[in-house]
């Protein structure tokens, strides 16, 4: 095999098509930056609304987290030391 086998000549691109390649590329990368922007303020009003929230949120967990163990240590109470049996 010869190397002009291995690599041909670059083929000619039409100046149309490479303006329609570039024109792509570029309306592809404004599209993304303005989705991107759009997208970057609807987040930043979702996180601040989650942190405003937030003290709530751990406040209710930790109601419940402290209802669970209560009602853990109480099952645990009554397990171990059972109430005598009366006859």
């Amino acid at each position: 095999m010869s190397s002009a086998e291995l690599n041909p000549a670059p083929l000619r691109v039409s100046p149309f098509i490479k303006f329609c390649r570039w024109s792509l590329l570029l309306t592809g990368i404004a599209y993304g930056a303005y989705h991107q922007r759009r997208l970057k303020k609807r987040e930043d009003a979702r996180r601040a609304e989650e942190l405003r929230l937030k003290p709530m949120r751990d406040a209710k967990l930790a109601e419940e987290k402290r209802l669970a163990l209560l009602a853990e240590q109480k099952m645990f109470d009554e397990f171990f030391a059972p109430k005598p049996k009366t006859t």
